[in-house]
Formats: structure tokens, sequence, C-alpha cells
């Protein structure tokens, strides 16, 4: 699966979130990874200051380490979910 660095995909990603129970919220901190992920609440927090690029691998990334009521996404949705889970990352 190839990353794309456009605001497209960014949505893309985000709508995965939006039909997921995690709640994905864009916040300033001093994150290592550039994010957090609070399992046990389903929250995942990106660093808002990222651009563009930071943001698609953060989530891309946050998609990658857990795991998602899959019943809850559109066909659509999931077959993303699906490629980003079973694909190496390609940079």
């Amino acid at each position: 699966m190839e990353l794309k660095y456009t605001r497209p995909f960014l949505n893309k990603l985000e709508d995965i979130f939006a039909e997921s129970d995690f709640v994905l919220r864009y916040e300033k901190g001093n994150f290592k990874a550039g994010y957090c992920v609070l399992k046990d609440m389903k929250v995942a927090v990106v660093n808002k200051y990222y651009s563009l690029e930071g943001k698609v691998n953060c989530l891309y990334d946050i998609l990658r380490s857990i795991a998602l009521d899959e019943s809850r996404l559109s066909d659509k949705n999931r077959q993303l979910y699906h490629d980003i889970r079973n694909h190496e990352k390609s940079n």
C-alpha cells in the first residue's frame, strides 16, 4: 500500500476513526512519537502542529497498532483498514 501525503487521504484515515469507537483528537503536546494512544479510554491524540505528512504517518501508525470493531466500518473504510493492517509501510 502506498501512503499518500494529501489532504483527501488524511480525511480517509480520519473517517476510519469517525466510524470506530476510538476518538481522534488533535492537541498540542510533547509526544515523543508525535501521538499518544490511550487504549483503555479509546482515545488517540495527535500533535496538532504536525505537518500533513506527519499527521498521515501518525494516523497510519496508530491504525496499525490498534484493533477496531470492523462491524462499525463502512465497506470502503473496512477495506482501507485491512490494507493498512496487512501491508508494510513504504517510504
